[in-house]
């Protein structure tokens, strides 16, 4: 089979999520098997449930010029870009490229939509007056591409993609297409998304938040954790050294409901197979797919029929969201640097929180964390309305 795209390397990266900050953090979770998830209160919230908050975000604070931007969804961004030496990394592409050839694309489900919580929260009782907000610097969606930008110094295109649970997959795509088509020459690609009253409410009212701690793929799963996480990762054309790589993408949709997916995986089926063509590798070269895997009796399902039909019931697989809980927005890159870190220190993480296998889903996960040599690794992001997207990550 022969590839239909040319693959980008990734130079550097650096992540934030309940595990901890920092990558070290979430590979030493890989390899032990632990959560971050917690059975902790948030404000405002009136029900049960576990959470993958990042507590250190509290002591943040944004850069003088920058503080117009202060939010919770920045300030967990500037956590991710402070560390893993990753601004050092964009500073030394700057002088490679120029920092108007430098492109940003971003991706949130609900940016900072906390701050505007927060002004009805403190409003006027009698007047209804709110607190001072300014929308544009915070609330609004582009808010986390501007912050970024002016943080590292960036001028180049970009963009925020808000699909939901795909978002922060799909900017690898739009990264790519950006860059094949000359108007950038790397980029910088992320995902943030933060803790919110919206989204706790808004999926508990949906009936999708599960009030113990999350379940993958198991007979008795409730549905989903909400966590929070950041994450960037630098991509440009591969110099043929060590690095790996992004060599495959595919992007569907399932056409079929705004929050239900197809319950034969239909949707998902066609990213999987899309991302093996662009990469020019078969079913069987994949070595490990990390799963979206959120817990949800539907979501599992779904895309346990969808994977059967693509690879064969022994595909080594796993949802890492026991982990970091179910991060939305920011989803697509924590699990995208997960398989990276897999790739780079040969280590298939576990899916934990599995009690009792469910054995009506035809393809079953890893209980236990496997060391092996890996050369080829899937990660699905399959978010509402049927946005779906899968990413191949290659030595």
């Amino acid at each position: 089979m022969n590839k239909t795209i040319d693959a980008l390397q990734i130079t550097a990266s650096t992540l934030v999520n309940a595990l901890g900050v920092g990558k070290g953090t979430t590979l030493e979770a890989m390899f032990n098997s632990s959560s971050g998830l917690r059975n902790v209160h948030y404000p405002g919230m009136n029900f049960n449930t576990f959470l993958g908050l990042v507590n250190s975000v509290n002591n943040v604070e944004l850069e003088d010029p920058l503080t117009k931007f202060s939010c919770r969804n920045n300030r967990l961004a500037k956590l991710a870009l402070d560390t893993n030496d990753f601004r050092n990394e964009v500073d030394m592409a700057i002088e490679r490229y120029g920092k108007d050839r430098i492109g940003v694309f971003l991706g949130t489900s609900t940016s900072g939509i906390a701050e505007t919580e927060n002004a009805y929260i403190g409003r006027n009782e009698e007047t209804g007056k709110l607190l001072n907000i300014d929308m544009l610097y915070t609330d609004n969606t582009s808010s986390i591409q501007r912050y970024v930008c002016r943080s590292l110094g960036l001028t180049g295109v970009g963009m925020v993609i808000s699909t939901a649970c795909s978002s922060s997959a799909k900017v690898f795509a739009s990264a790519y297409r950006h860059i094949q088509a000359g108007f950038c020459d790397a980029a910088v690609v992320g995902g943030v998304d933060s803790m919110c009253l919206t989204t706790l409410y808004g999926f508990n009212a949906l009936q999708l938040v599960s009030e113990g701690i999350c379940r993958p793929w198991d007979k008795n799963r409730q549905g989903i954790n909400i966590g929070e996480a950041a994450g960037f990762v630098l991509l440009e054309k591969s110099s043929g050294n060590n690095h790996i790589r992004l060599t495959g993408y595919g992007e569907s949709n399932d056409a079929y409901h705004i929050s239900s997916p197809h319950p034969k995986g239909a949707g998902g089926k066609m990213a999987m197979e899309s991302a093996l063509m662009a990469a020019g590798i078969n079913a069987t070269d994949i070595n490990y797919v990390n799963l979206h895997g959120t817990a949800t009796p539907s979501n599992d399902q779904s895309e346990s029929i969808g994977l059967s039909t693509v690879f064969n019931s022994e595909i080594l697989c796993s949802s890492t969201k026991g982990m970091t809980g179910h991060t939305l927005g920011a989803a697509g890159i924590n699990e995208a640097i997960i398989c990276i870190l897999a790739l780079e220190n040969s280590i298939i993480p576990a899916n934990i929180n599995l009690d009792t296998v469910d054995e009506n889903l035809p393809v079953q996960v890893l209980t236990k964390s496997v060391k092996k040599s890996l050369n080829h690794i899937m990660s699905n992001s399959f978010g509402f309305g049927g946005s779906n997207c899968s990413l191949i990550f290659s030595c």
